[in-house]
């Protein structure tokens, strides 16, 4: 599995009107739609679902909200930087401004697993948030993140 497989580069965002988490979830289920045909109050839902078991701020800045929903064939991923770091409760207690959701099949079992790994490998790596941060155009991002990956597998 690598990162081309998940994340399409429409799926990349710059957001400057984010002011809350759950605006955060909103943006994402937006993005969702748009890109992948899921139903944004659909997607919304299920990561809210997710989050009230723990959030998904894993530290350093990143947040990595997933969640499974019917009629999806594949793992996808939306990834958005914010301009403004919103509060998403994160484990460090840091203020987020890199999220990648994935959305996953309601019975994707390792498939969800081996994306949700790849991801937050790609997202531990300081130099590669760093190169996130540095740039605001959708399609730069997009090639860090899946250059960053191919680096990481080689």
């Amino acid at each position: 599995m690598d990162m081309e497989m998940i994340l399409k580069p429409e799926a990349v965002r710059v957001l400057s009107a984010v002011s809350s988490k759950k605006r955060l979830l909103h943006e994402l289920g937006g993005l969702a739609e748009s890109v992948y045909q899921v139903d944004q109050s659909t997607a919304v839902e299920a990561l809210q679902e997710r989050e009230s078991l723990g959030p998904t701020g894993v530290g350093n800045g990143v947040a990595l909200p997933h969640a499974r929903l019917d009629g999806l064939e594949e793992v996808v991923g939306a990834l958005v930087l914010l301009e403004k770091p919103v509060d998403f409760d994160a484990v460090d207690r840091q203020p987020v401004d890199l999220a990648f959701a994935l959305f996953a099949p309601r019975d994707a079992g390792v498939e969800h697993l081996k994306a949700l790994a790849l991801v937050s490998r790609t997202l531990r790596d300081p130099s590669v948030c760093a190169k996130l941060r540095a740039n605001t155009d959708p399609a730069t991002l997009y090639t860090i993140v899946t250059e960053a990956q191919a680096a990481q597998a080689a």
